[in-house]
């Protein structure tokens, strides 16, 4: 045999193009938009291929859940509030969009510094050097005693620091998705890791009231997620804590005996994350529902969906 002996192409089949199934079509296509045109306009000239597809979807979703009163669970991490996206986030929660929000132990700090003084996101580098990364008094004093006082009154972290922050009325507190979900009644649970949070550094961190207080928290999320069918949940740039959480809280929602299979979720991250992937996006819809995936920063992603959202909302109520 010839080692060199080339296939005859002579005999290959061929057909018409006509008769193939095509995945993209002209129809899918961006649109122009006209000069002047609104948010909606601009979401609808998107191409409706992949990610613009998942993204009207998306909108679509959580305007359904709604308008039929479903829950839609926001669950985020400390660089959500860093990037300045707690007004629109707040903006959601006045609208009823938002029913319910999780957060790390990182994301509360973030949002107590910010109702504070308007400012946060320590500069770590050169404070680890000395020894004095998150040693500032206000804050370890603060967070861990409204978490010790809430303790005693069988509040969850979340709800805790929120009431503290509006009741001494802190100069900013209406960036405080903490404070504006005690003062919504919309409940803002505040998941941790013992260590991982620079307040459990602090001479007066209260390990008995954390977990007494996070487990509260725990169990409010859980019920939350009991009532998730038909409603969405999203995950936003929590790679670990919050979608384990999360997977934890829907076991006990099943093992009680609650329908929660006819669900949406989303992971809106800059990077594909594992636990995201797999514990927010696959297993949990596994039985029904739908998981999608969003790649960019939080600080473009979040107000195009919430704008899209908000927008989309008010016209339908006109």
């Amino acid at each position: 045999m010839n080692s060199y002996q080339q296939i005859d192409l002579s005999k290959v089949k061929t057909y018409p193009i006509k008769d193939r199934t095509n995945l993209v079509k002209t129809e899918n296509f961006a649109k122009l938009m006209p000069g002047g045109g609104t948010f909606n306009q601009f979401i609808d000239s998107l191409p409706d291929i992949l990610i613009g597809t998942d993204l009207r979807n998306l909108i679509n979703a959580i305007c359904q859940a709604y308008r039929q009163k479903k829950p839609v669970i926001w669950a985020f991490g400390a660089h959500v509030v860093k990037c300045g996206l707690s007004p629109i986030i707040i903006e959601l929660m006045k609208e009823g969009v938002i029913t319910a929000i999780a957060i790390n132990g990182a994301g509360m700090i973030h949002d107590f510094e910010i109702a504070l003084i308007g400012e946060t996101s320590e500069d770590v580098s050169p404070s680890l050097l000395d020894g004095s990364f998150g040693m500032a008094t206000e804050t370890g004093s603060f967070i861990n005693g409204a978490i010790i006082d809430g303790a005693k009154q069988d509040m969850g972290i979340g709800q805790a620091v929120g009431k503290m922050i509006a009741y001494k009325k802190l100069k900013h507190r209406e960036y405080s998705i903490l404070s504006q979900g005690f003062e919504l009644k919309i409940p803002v649970t505040v998941h941790v890791a013992i260590g991982t949070d620079i307040i459990h550094q602090h001479p007066n961190t209260c390990g008995e009231a954390i977990g007494k207080s996070g487990m509260i928290d725990f169990r409010i999320f859980a019920n939350q997620v009991a009532n998730l069918d038909g409603g969405v949940y999203l995950n936003i740039g929590s790679a670990v804590i919050l979608p384990e959480v999360f997977l934890k809280a829907l076991t006990i929602a099943r093992n009680l005996g609650n329908k929660v299979e006819d669900f949406v979720t989303a992971n809106f991250d800059m990077f594909p994350q594992y636990r995201p992937m797999t514990n927010v996006i696959k297993r949990p819809t596994i039985k029904g529902g739908k998981g999608y995936s969003f790649i960019g920063h939080h600080e473009i992603m979040i107000p195009l969906l919430a704008f899209g959202i908000l927008e989309k909302i008010r016209e339908e109520e006109k």
